[in-house]
């Protein structure tokens, strides 16, 4: 490896100020919100997608690893930085262009560093009727990095790669790489058809590391004549299991018209609405039994929430909601339908309310309008609040930024089959794992189908602690080991869990190195990602 006759290539030909070397690189990027630190060799900052292909042939001549990432929001799983020291890391955010937009049939193509709100603001400024395909990430965050992660939302294209039709990226070599349909058949078609013409080789690209993916296509949902969320209450923990099996039959039966449920337990919802006992914890460090149901029973949240969203004509909604009353009938309590006009005429209510009851259903119709914002298709930065929720420190402004704030956090985000002792014998194992470690079991199931779970459970600590950091990094080997001997297993890691999944998977990384031989033999673009 030559480093730094790289280095001077690429100040020649991007200009010496975006360029980075290690010291300014690691200061700029090197933040994260696990206790994961690496070496960073330096970093390029690209703002004109036409000279991916020269850096990629300079780093190619002078064998140096190159790691590209979006926005560096990644928080939770490694934000920006690579799963190995010594790589250039390659920062896309600059690309933000908007491509092309097809109005009539709702197509979009973005570059990498195109945020959920840079496309929100695009559709409102042209009175386009789609939703964005939202994150509770937060607005900044790249619609581009959150596909090829396989990430998911809670918009009817609740699956974002699902959403993705074509693609162009540059190889490690500099070469192009267009999917065939793109090339035989035209640029329209390819967006309008997801699996192209011949091999499926687009899907490499997600969780790969094979080439710098620069133009994106994605279908967009059309927004519809009504959206409603659906909230409802499981007042005993012992409901779970016949809520997971009405769940399971009305997400059958509304196919399109039910959107991704959220089952969330007390925990969760509590570190979304109110501030973090710290004073008030037991001895193992975390909210003991008798304060959480005090909490509970103060704030009026129950053992289980359930969150969901209709979307429809209004004809067909009415008719979803006397469909999901009946299947709820019996299990579930507080079953209520809310639309935006609704929360807002809540909100306006709440602040006549005088005192302590008031500020706290100020708190709870502020979060309801918020979260009816993103199931519309409308990004903001709720969610990412609980990231915050075991941080002492102030919030930056002028928006949330976790790695930047402070924040611990680690994602385990586990698949679970929606089956009824599957998804108790999970609940239970996070519930007893994490309290050893000193971590509050934040458990979220979210439904990617009718049936397959995924949860996701935030591992919050105080990143100024060792110990626990630490402890966050021994609870989430713990979790990966016995959720795997469960039947329960991630759909993403972060950077520092990559490493663990050679040892699990011998005939298909052996699979996957026949494919990088052949291009990238000397395993220059993102080295160890998913490998």
């Amino acid at each position: 490896m030559d480093l730094e006759a790289a280095i001077q290539q690429w100040r020649s030909l991007l200009g010496e100020a975006h360029v980075l070397r290690q010291g300014a690189a690691e200061a700029a990027y090197g933040r994260d919100t696990g206790s994961v630190r690496r070496d960073i060799a330096a970093a390029l900052r690209i703002v004109e997608a036409t000279v991916i292909p020269a850096v990629m042939r300079i780093a190619h001549r002078n064998l140096v690893p190159v790691y590209p990432i979006s926005t560096g929001n990644n928080w939770g799983y490694g934000s920006s930085l690579p799963v190995r020291d010594g790589c250039v890391l390659l920062d896309l955010s600059g690309l933000q262009q908007i491509l092309d937009f097809d109005p009539e049939l709702g197509v979009v193509t973005v570059e990498p560093g195109v945020t959920q709100q840079m496309l929100a603001d695009f559709l409102d400024a042209g009175a386009h009727p789609y939703l964005v395909p939202v994150t509770g990430a937060g607005p900044h965050c790249s619609l581009m990095g959150n596909a090829l992660e396989r990430g998911y939302g809670i918009t009817p294209n609740a699956d974002h790669f699902g959403a993705v039709t074509d693609l162009q990226a540059v190889l490690p070599d500099g070469s192009i790489y267009r999917t065939a349909l793109h090339e035989a058949g035209g640029a329209e078609l390819a967006r309008l058809f997801k699996w192209g013409i011949g091999p499926y080789s687009a899907g490499l690209f997600t969780q790969g590391g094979f080439g710098v993916v620069t133009h994106m296509s994605i279908v967009l949902e059309r927004r519809p004549e009504c959206v409603q969320a659906c909230l409802f209450a499981l007042r005993d923990d012992a409901l779970l299991e016949p809520a997971v099996l009405a769940v399971r039959g009305l997400l059958t039966r509304l196919p399109g018209i039910l959107g991704a449920v959220n089952l969330m337990n007390q925990h969760r919802v509590l570190g979304m609405s109110v501030p973090y006992p710290h004073g008030q914890l037991d001895a193992d460090g975390v909210i003991g039994a008798a304060l959480l149901a005090q909490l509970g029973q103060q704030h009026d949240v129950a053992p289980w929430t359930g969150f969901a969203t209709l979307y429809g004509t209004r004809p067909v909604v009415a008719a979803a909601r006397k469909e999901i009353r009946r299947a709820l009938s019996g299990v579930v309590s507080r079953l209520m339908f809310v639309s935006q006009q609704r929360a807002n005429m809540f909100g306006r209510v709440a602040q006549w309310v005088p005192g302590a009851p008031g500020r706290r259903l100020v708190g709870l119709t502020d979060m309801l309008r918020s979260s009816l914002q993103l199931v519309a298709g409308r990004p903001n930065d709720m969610a990412l609040a609980l990231a915050y929720w075991r941080n002492p420190k102030p919030r930056s402004e002028p928006f949330k930024n976790p790695a930047r704030d402070g924040c611990g956090l680690l994602w385990y985000s586990p698949l679970v089959p929606m089956r009824p002792e599957r998804v108790r014998a999970y609940v239970d194992m996070v519930t007893q794992l994490t309290r050893v470690r000193a971590m509050e079991p934040l458990i979220t199931l979210t439904s990617l189908n009718d049936r397959l779970f995924d949860s996701t459970v935030p591992l919050l600590f105080d990143r100024e602690d060792p110990s626990a950091a630490a402890d966050a990094q021994a609870c989430y080997q713990e979790l990966l080991v016995a959720g795997r001997l469960q039947g329960c297993f991630p759909y993403r890691v972060g950077v520092e869990g990559m490493g663990h999944l050679a040892a699990l998977q011998s005939d298909s990384s052996a699979f996957a190195s026949r494919l990088r031989q052949g291009i990238d033999p000397e395993g220059l673009m993102a080295p160890g990602r998913y490998s």
